[in-house]
């Protein structure tokens, strides 16, 4: 990042914010291109990220990207290792795709990662056919560092690429 102020905060996620993460899943495309199980009843939705907010696995560590007081997005740092763990974030309506949150949402998770969790590596995947996120985890300066296992994305056959960073390089980028 430049240094900045981030406008993207972040906060542990609520209750009422299953429903705010639920909405989203009334835009099928949303659901596609996130992964998401395309036309479950939002109910289902909502149940689902209920559970997880009240009883997340202890793997898990899923924060609620904020901006302009409202719910954007999470950010997820998943995996048991005290040093590493593996970053993941989603922006949550399709209309705030290319306003730059995925990547602020990424920025503070890594600040959060390596500031606050003392953690020494963070990595990520993603398919190389959703070239946003490949895109936005290289503007994070995560280096890529091989080819992961195959994937499809919007049902075309692909295959992930993996990144990482270290705390240290992360820190000598923020300060450029």
């Amino acid at each position: 990042m430049d240094g900045s102020a981030n406008p993207v905060t972040l906060r542990p996620l609520e209750l009422q914010d299953a429903d705010v993460i639920a909405g989203w899943a009334a835009d099928r495309d949303f659901c596609r291109e996130a992964d998401w199980t395309v036309d479950l009843p939002i109910n289902e939705y909502r149940r689902f990220h209920q559970t997880l907010i009240q009883s997340p696995p202890p793997e898990l560590i899923r924060l609620g990207a904020i901006h302009e007081g409202l719910l954007v997005g999470y950010v997820d740092l998943h995996g048991d290792d005290p040093h590493r763990r593996e970053l993941g974030f989603v922006i949550g309506e399709r209309s705030r795709w290319g306003q730059g949150l995925g990547r602020l949402a990424g920025a503070a998770c890594l600040d959060y990662g390596f500031d606050q969790l003392g953690l020494q590596e963070i990595w990520a995947e993603a398919v190389d056919a959703h070239q946003r996120s490949v895109h936005i985890l290289q503007r994070l300066g995560l280096v890529e560092t091989g080819r992961g296992d195959r994937g499809v994305f919007l049902d075309q056959p692909t295959y992930y690429r993996r990144f990482v960073i270290t705390a240290k390089d992360w820190a000598s980028g923020r300060t450029q």
